[in-house]
């Protein structure tokens, strides 16, 4: 009990193995990672052999021969997510100054469901929330007094992520949708059959572009539309939605009977970063009276900056829009949130309980779908003011003049083509043997069929080895390219939003996949057998 009882109070000694980390890390996190993580990756078979027992130990060990272990079992083994090398997802570099305050976030333990655990984080979360609310909706300072620290509404939600916040928007938009009436108690008490029964649909409908995230999916098996109900509308030569085609399916859904509960445009597409027309999206959300939500998970971050704020025209009149703070605003994993451009809007998911988020309380559970979590809105809080707006724009610019600098030094290399432009600091390209690069452009569409399989073959093993090399990352998807005639092609995945990646580390990514290519010499004369077939 004695040893018990010193956990729980007594911090370990400077000279400990915990306390050598804890300085370590705050002395030089880069130097930490860099020298810990093992540059050679191991076959996750032999990692799960690591954790292979089942049994809770009966015995306690010493803090330091755990954290021994946890060095080389888990530390050693782990992805270097901060590495300015790691360029193949939307995970970056954290600022130093996150590290202490993520240990203060932690030993306060705040649970933010309700105020009797988070007395000032709550606020403070309700004033973050009004930040990032006056960042996307820009609405007046009488606006925030009234509505931001309101027990009975709200302006949005913090969560775990994207996915989290994307069903917390369509849960508001169904219940919404389907509230109660006179003779309906509303969906929320009376299940959606009975919602569609009383208002007359046969289905309900969500209308997002072909690049929509699957996290929609996991909304409409959620909320018991159905998966089959998320229709993907095509995307043109840019990876944006079609407005033709979303009008044509909008009105196919409603003469069939069915019912258009929400549309979603997409600010910052997962696969190749770009933003749909969200302002004629608005246009024919609000003549289908339906709600109109924008996925800125990504992108969301962009409205920091003055130059490219631009891109995300008409997201203001989304009528909800979630934006992850984890990706492009520099914070730890587990800081998503959704914002509600009206305050009421989220009364129709309300709840209470008599032990907690009683009704006239401030508590934040009564409005979302998560019950206890951290207090993340203090890191994103902390953020927003040590780097401020101008820091952020000057973090996302950076960022967008690295991709397009990226995508213009792959195009002039004479065996690699960009296969989407950036719009944001996201493109993708792929490795071709020179030889081929000009036929392939030119090439029909049955030739790209013969010929694609193989270079989809060529993309997966250079994207393989250079993972397995361990010094540099980029990941791969599978796209349906306009100027390859929608062939599934494979495809180098590239995200720039690190600081610290520099134009000399892009080329030397670029020579590294070149080598890879030229050390496989039957996959290579695969390309060009099935080229030569192909007649090119």
């Amino acid at each position: 009990m004695e040893s018990l009882f010193r956990i729980f109070t007594v911090p370990e000694a400077p000279d400990s193995t915990l306390g050598k980390i804890e300085r370590h890390l705050s002395e030089n996190l880069e130097d930490f990672l860099s020298s810990h993580i093992v540059a050679q990756e191991r076959p996750l078979h032999e990692i799960e052999q690591d954790f292979a027992a089942s049994g809770i130990p009966e015995q306690p060990e010493f803090v330091s021969t755990h954290t021994e272990k946890l060095l080389h079992t888990l530390v050693a083994q782990s992805v270097h997510t901060a590495s300015p090398r790691f360029i193949g997802h939307m995970t970056s570099a954290l600022p130093y100054f996150l590290l202490p305050l993520a240990k203060l976030m932690v030993g306060l333990n705040q649970n933010l469901v309700k105020i009797e655990t988070s007395k000032a984080f709550t606020p403070l979360e309700r004033q973050v929330l009004g930040m990032m609310h006056h960042l996307v909706y820009g609405e007046s300072e009488a606006f925030y007094t009234r509505w931001m620290h309101n027990a009975d509404h709200s302006l949005g939600a913090f969560c775990s992520g994207g996915t989290i916040a994307n069903i917390t928007a369509l849960w508001v938009a169904r219940n919404n949708l389907l509230a109660p009436s006179d003779q309906f108690a509303g969906v929320s008490a009376e299940g959606l059959p009975a919602g569609l029964q009383y208002y007359g649909y046969n289905r309900l409908v969500i209308l997002v572009s072909e690049r929509g995230h699957y996290s929609l999916s996991k909304a409409a098996d959620v909320l018991g539309i159905g998966r089959k109900n998320i229709i993907a509308v095509p995307t043109d030569a840019e990876n944006r939605i079609q407005i033709d085609a979303l009008r044509r399916i909008a009105d196919e859904v409603e003469q069939g009977g069915g019912r258009v509960m929400a549309i979603v445009g997409i600010a910052g597409t997962t696969e190749t970063g770009h933003v749909d027309p969200l302002n004629e999206m608005a246009d024919i959300a609000q003549s289908l009276e339906a709600h109109f939500h924008v996925d800125a998970a990504w992108g969301g971050a962009t409205l920091m900056s003055e130059k490219h704020r631009p891109l995300l025209h008409g997201i203001e009149r989304a009528d909800s829009v979630t934006i992850d703070a984890h990706k492009q605003m520099y914070v730890p994993m587990g800081a998503g949130m959704v914002l509600f451009k009206d305050p009421a809007l989220v009364n129709a998911i309300e709840h209470h309980a008599e032990y907690v988020i009683r009704r006239g309380s401030k508590d934040l559970g009564s409005h979302t779908i998560e019950g206890s979590r951290p207090g993340m809105a203090m890191l994103v809080y902390s953020a927003l003011h040590v780097m401020g707006r101008r820091g952020y724009e000057l973090l996302i610019n950076t960022s967008i003049d690295k991709a397009h600098f990226f995508a213009g030094f792959i195009e002039r290399q004479p065996d690699f083509e960009v296969v989407t432009h950036p719009e944001l600091c996201l493109l993708t390209y792929r490795y071709i043997p020179r030889s081929l690069k000009k036929r392939l452009q030119a090439a029909t569409p049955e030739q790209i069929a013969q010929v694609t399989p193989s270079l989809n073959v060529l993309t997966k093993y250079i994207q393989k080895t250079q993972r397995e090399n361990g010094r540099s990352f980029v990941s791969r998807t599978k796209l349906t390219p306009a100027q390859y005639h929608r062939e599934p092609t494979l495809v180098f995945r590239t995200v720039l939003a690190n600081p610290l990646t520099s134009e000399k580390m892009l080329a030397e990514i670029i020579e590294e996949q070149r080598t890879i290519a030229e050390s496989a010499p039957s996959l290579l004369q695969r390309v060009m057998d099935a080229a030569t077939e192909a007649g090119l």
